[in-house]
């Protein structure tokens, strides 16, 4: 979503790092460039403007004009004031309840996502220990408590689909009995949209509220729409009592304005943000973190966050051994090239790592090409092979070539980068204990 933002901020930052020295003209000249980056990208012109006077205020200032590295204490104005702006450093955490269930209600306009997300929170919440309830209170909208449903099978999370119950005040009161008499300490309550903020949607959140008295109230907005996504997270803030946003689709391509607008305009912090399709696919916002992706500075916690997640510590564990006692093989190779798939889109992964994020010539689509390939050449091997590459001789490279599609060329390449890998993985010993310390020097303004 923000590929054309970043790279236009990379670009300003680039060409003050040029100067050894900075005047304020030039400073001025790049941050009339970060200006027009920001509207570019459908920031909301008065939260650029606030934004501009207080970079200004601090860019300016003989303590960074007369430093030994002028520009990267401008970068590091940029960066504070643009995660300021998006609500602060501490990712916001939702609301707790004296006693259970914690009531959490989504809103938002038809389409936005609150159906989905309710499935994504629940599953959010679940890998936190939790014992998540949803219900679907929308009554309008066809198949709607159907898709909830679904989803909550899919999650392996209880959905409250009562058959009885028609209004959604039943629903909610039904749910709330269901969620004391069973022990949920959180109950997820999917709204009803529109496709417009309405006196009679506004009417029946009214009417739930008082039923269930939510300790959250999350707007959910779809990322896509720009600053209508601005416009009705501030009209639902205005008319209730909205404590969080849920921003969807942030994986998609739009400019970004709304996710870099909508905290500062509604005056309520963003909570959660959905980046991706799958039902894990929703991630706690962290200001900090997405900005440093924004300027190019990667994002090491969140790959290894987000690897720990992914890799299975005793299978890491058994392959730390291997590789101390020689043993790693193609079988525990496979194994590897699994796990970085299951890490999801490369460039995702990619965008986490400083410097090849925004970084030209590569090629995501060809190294998840290049994934799968070596995936049917390693799948093509028996498993014989697989724990003693030696057995690979001419004719069993000729048989694996063909029962994988390929050429005898990619499987003798995919050997030798068994062998680079192999020796890659030993020489960096403890591998996550490594990439923290790497963390740790990438912080550059900590």
């Amino acid at each position: 979503m923000f590929e054309a933002l970043s790279e236009k901020l990379q670009q300003v930052f680039h060409s003050l790092r040029s100067h050894g020295t900075l005047s304020e003209q030039e400073v001025e000249s790049g941050l009339r460039e970060v200006r027009l980056a920001l509207l570019e990208a459908d920031v909301h012109f008065q939260v650029v403007k606030d934004f501009l006077e207080r970079v200004r205020a601090r860019a300016t200032g003989q303590d960074i004009l007369r430093s030994l590295t002028p520009a990267q204490g401008v970068l590091r104005v940029v960066r504070d004031e643009m995660v300021a702006m998006l609500g602060g450093g501490a990712p916001a955490r939702l609301n707790s309840a004296s006693r259970p269930p914690c009531v959490v209600f989504l809103v938002g306009l038809q389409g936005s996502g609150k159906t989905t997300t309710a499935a994504k929170l629940g599953a959010w919440l679940a890998r936190g220990g939790h014992h998540p309830l949803l219900v679907s209170t929308d009554t309008r909208r066809p198949a709607a408590r159907e898709q909830l449903l679904q989803l909550g099978a899919k999650a392996q999370l209880k959905v409250h689909h009562p058959q009885d119950a028609t209004t959604p005040q039943e629903l909610l009161r039904s749910a709330l009995a269901e969620a004391h008499a069973t022990g949920h300490d959180h109950l997820l309550v999917d709204t009803a949209g529109r496709l417009h903020v309405d006196d009679e949607l506004m009417a029946e959140l009214e009417d739930l509220r008082a039923i269930a008295q939510p300790q959250e109230t999350l707007f959910v907005g779809d990322a896509m729409t720009g600053q209508d996504a601005v416009r009705s997270a501030t009209e639902f803030r205005r008319r209730t009592q909205v404590s969080g946003i849920v921003l969807t689709k942030l994986d998609g391509d739009a400019r970004g304005g709304a996710a870099l607008s909508i905290a500062a305009v509604a005056g309520v912090p963003i909570k959660f943000a959905g980046v991706g399709e799958r039902i894990e696919d929703l991630e706690p916002f962290q200001a900090e973190r997405m900005i440093s992706r924004i300027l190019g500075m990667g994002d090491v916690l969140s790959l290894i966050e987000h690897a720990e997640a992914t890799f299975d510590r005793e299978k890491a564990e058994d392959l730390a051994r291997k590789l101390r006692r020689s043993e790693f093989s193609l079988e525990d190779y496979r194994e590897q090239l699994a796990q970085i798939k299951r890490m999801g889109p490369l460039d995702k992964v990619l965008s986490m790592i400083p410097g090849l994020g925004a970084a030209k010539g590569l090629d995501a689509d060809a190294g998840e090409r290049e994934l799968r390939r070596a995936a049917a050449i390693l799948d093509s091997m028996t498993v014989a092979e697989r724990r003693d590459p030696a057995l690979l001789n001419g004719s069993r490279r000729k048989r694996i070539a063909r029962g994988s599609g390929t050429r005898v060329e990619d499987v003798n390449r995919l050997l030798k980068q068994f062998v680079q890998t192999r020796q890659l993985m030993k020489g960096m010993g403890g591998g996550a204990q490594a990439m923290r310390r790497m963390a740790a020097r990438l912080r550059p303004f900590h």
